[in-house]
C-alpha cells in the first residue's frame, strides 16, 4: 500500500495545471491555453491509466525543438534592446541559423511570462517581415501597473524569452482590395507594418494605403524613420493624430500637413474616408475602446461591418 500512495503523488506532481485567467491572452488563439491544457490532461490521463510514463515524453521532446509552435513555448534569446519611447522598447530576437518565423501578415505570438509566481500571457505581433531571416521583432508598451510589463522592464541583451504561436491574421492578397486604411493606436501599428512592408516590396501590388496613426504626442510616434520612408512611396500615405497636442507649429514641417490634433472623431473620420482615392477596406488595431469608437464612427461614415477587420 505505501508504494501504490508514493506512486499515486509521483502522478500528482506530473498532472498539468490548470492555468489561470491572467494566463490566456484573450485573442481567440487555436490552440488557446486551454486547449493546450486539455490536450496535456488527456495525455497524462491516459499515461496514468496505463502506469506507463512514456506517454507523457512527446511534450518534451517538443519544447527543445527551436522552432516556433502552436502548442509549446519555445525559448528565443534576446538579441538588441532599443528604448523608443518612455515606455517603449523595441526587442529583437534570435533564430538559429537562418531561419524565419514564416509569419502570415499581421499574425501574432504569445508571450509567458513569471511574475511573483503568477504566470502571465499577452500577445504580441512581430513588426519585422515575416521572411526575415535569422531574427524577428517585436514593438512593446510597458504599463506602469501591468504585470506582463514588470517582467519585460527586466529583460537584458542575452535573456531567453518564451514564445509560442503563430495565430490570427489578416488574409491579405495583393491587389483584393482598392485601397486599405489602417487605423492604429500606440503599438497598434504593429499588425500593420508587415502588410504595408509586403506592399512596398511587390511591383505587382498597387493597393492604396492610407495609414492613420493616433498617439498621444509627437514624441511618442514610433518608427518614425520607418513610416517616413514608408509614406515615399505612391501608393501609401501616412496622417497622424495627436491627442494631446495642442498646436503643429512646434512640428517639423514635413509632419505638419498630415498631422491633426485632437481626437479621432466621427467627423475627421468622414473626412479621411472621403479624402480616400477608393473605396476602403478598414484593419483596426488598438485597445478594445479604441476598436468600438472606430468602428462606430466607420459604420455613421456608412462602411459595412464586412468591410473592416479588427485585430
Amino acid at each position: 500500500l505505501q508504494t501504490m500512495s508514493g506512486n499515486e503523488d509521483d502522478w500528482l506532481a506530473l498532472k498539468p495545471q490548470e492555468p489561470s485567467p491572467s494566463q490566456c491572452c484573450g485573442s481567440g488563439c487555436k490552440p488557446c491555453i486551454y486547449d493546450v491544457y486539455e490536450k496535456e490532461l488527456a495525455q497524462w490521463e491516459r499515461a496514468k491509466a496505463k502506469q506507463d510514463k512514456s506517454f507523457l515524453m512527446e511534450k518534451k521532446e517538443q519544447s527543445n525543438n527551436s522552432e516556433l509552435n502552436p502548442d509549446t513555448f519555445t525559448a528565443f534569446n534576446i538579441s538588441s534592446v532599443e528604448q523608443l519611447t518612455e515606455d517603449t522598447y523595441q526587442y529583437k530576437f534570435e533564430l538559429p541559423g537562418n531561419s524565419s518565423l514564416r509569419l502570415s501578415l499581421g499574425q501574432h505570438i504569445v508571450l509567458r511570462g513569471v511574475v511573483n509566481g503568477l504566470e502571465v500571457q499577452r500577445a504580441y505581433t512581430p513588426i519585422s517581415p515575416g521572411n526575415a531571416e535569422g531574427y524577428f521583432e517585436v514593438l512593446m508598451k510597458c504599463y506602469e501597473a501591468g504585470l506582463m510589463s514588470q517582467y519585460i522592464k527586466t529583460w537584458k541583451k542575452g535573456d531567453a524569452v518564451f514564445w509560442r504561436g503563430p495565430f490570427g491574421g489578416f488574409p491579405y492578397q495583393p491587389n483584393k482590395h482598392g485601397e486599405l486604411l489602417m487605423l492604429a493606436s500606440g503599438t497598434g501599428l504593429a499588425p500593420m507594418l508587415p502588410i504595408l512592408r509586403s506592399i512596398t516590396d511587390d511591383e505587382d501590388d498597387e493597393t492604396f494605403v492610407t495609414l492613420v496613426g493616433c498617439f498621444r504626442t509627437f514624441d511618442k510616434i514610433y518608427l518614425k524613420p520607418l513610416l517616413q520612408d514608408l509614406a515615399r512611396y505612391w501608393n501609401i500615405r501616412i496622417f497622424y493624430i495627436l491627442s494631446q497636442e495642442t498646436s503643429l507649429e512646434k512640428l517639423p514641417w514635413s509632419y505638419q500637413e498630415n498631422t491633426y490634433t485632437g481626437r479621432l472623431n466621427e467627423d475627421l473620420m468622414k473626412t479621411i474616408i472621403n479624402s480616400c482615392r477608393r473605396r476602403p477596406f478598414v484593419l483596426i488595431c488598438g485597445s478594445s475602446a479604441f476598436n468600438e469608437d472606430m468602428s462606430r464612427y466607420l459604420k455613421a461614415a456608412g462602411i459595412e461591418e464586412s468591410s473592416c477587420f479588427v485585430f
